[in-house]
């Protein structure tokens, strides 16, 4: 952190999380993981290999890739606290929680899952198809209203991890910076770490690193969506880590399974099933007991979740700030 002290490290959080239930995702200026995926693309353009390539040469310049673009994410977050930290300290904090803010998105992932939710409540299935496919890599077009209220609800508790504990984690350990550092690597592995001809080599440095990154926040995830599923009615803290002891390993992603059968045991709902990625079936494992049928105002509990979780991560840096300044901690 950039000589920060616990002691002012706590306060921007908190102001970080609330900046971003208020005003979301800012339009203007550029939101920084916009520049980073123009970044990643004039990269890849240049580092992609022809036709033909050896899987050892995809690796090596996909491995150049990732280095390049969260180094210089980082460094730039670094560059620009410390310009600002130069001109005057609260400059410095003001950047500083500024950036934070935009590596965490509990107000933009509730706008995009309600996308999906309006039209689904309202009949309007073609509609909400349009914008589940905004938000998940899965075929949408044939999807019923169950399909996409479970692909949404599947997508807020996976990004539970990714768009808010992960970068605030991070951003614990090591400010803005370090919390730039993980949206690059996050944004890359949406650009590059799938698992088709493509970017099955060129895009596992990408993935891999986000895995690594992710693995300590996912785990995390678990029990912070257990408690915030304590004051909630309808939903089971405990089936919630019940489900995560049962379930996730069977989660092809090391990490992505752990909130997803966190949700669906709170919710009583099953997560997972049949998906089509590119026109071909794929069954994926079936997370969380079935107690009820997952219906459209699913998306909703999943919100709910997903803001308990920041709400619950508030409190505790609110608090240990209070402690610091109190004890001197």
């Amino acid at each position: 952190m950039i000589g920060y002290s616990l002691q002012e490290l706590l306060p921007m959080l908190c102001a970080a999380i609330a900046l971003d239930w208020l005003i979301g995702d800012p339009r203007r200026p550029v939101h920084p993981v916009i520049r980073i995926g123009q970044l990643a693309s004039v990269l890849e353009r240049r580092l992609y290999p022809p036709e033909g390539a050896p899987p050892a040469m995809l690796r090596r310049r996909g491995a150049v890739l990732t280095s390049v673009t969260v180094l210089a994410s980082g460094g730039a977050a670094w560059g620009l606290v410390w310009a600002a930290d130069a001109i005057h300290p609260w400059l410095g904090y003001a950047v500083t929680t500024w950036l934070i803010a935009t590596t965490i998105a509990v107000n933009g992932l509730r706008q995009a899952a309600m996308q999906v939710y309006r039209p689904l409540v309202a009949g309007r299935l073609d509609e909400a198809r349009t914008y589940t496919g905004y938000i998940v890599g899965r075929d949408t077009g044939g999807l019923d209203a169950a399909g996409a209220a479970r692909a949404t609800v599947e997508t807020v508790a996976e990004n539970t991890v990714d768009a808010f504990v992960a970068p605030i984690v991070l951003a614990l350990l090591g400010g803005a910076p370090l919390a730039m550092l993980y949206r690059a690597a996050n944004t890359l592995d949406s650009m590059v770490g799938y698992r088709n001809a493509r970017y099955l080599h060129f895009g596992w440095a990408s993935a891999r690193l986000d895995d690594v990154l992710n693995y300590v926040p996912a785990r995390l995830c678990g029990v912070l969506l257990a408690l915030a599923a304590l004051p909630q009615r309808g939903l089971s803290a405990t089936r919630a880590l019940r489900a995560v002891r049962v379930f996730a390993a069977r989660h092809p992603s090391p990490n992505s399974g752990i909130p997803e059968s966190a949700v669906a045991g709170a919710l009583g709902i099953e997560l997972g099933g049949l998906n089509v990625y590119f026109g071909r079936p794929s069954e994926r494992a079936r997370l969380g007991w079935p107690l009820r049928a997952l219906e459209a105002d699913d998306i909703l509990r999943a919100i709910r979740l997903l803001y308990g979780v920041s709400i619950v991560m508030f409190a505790a840096f609110a608090a240990a700030a209070g402690g610091v300044i109190r004890w001197g901690w």
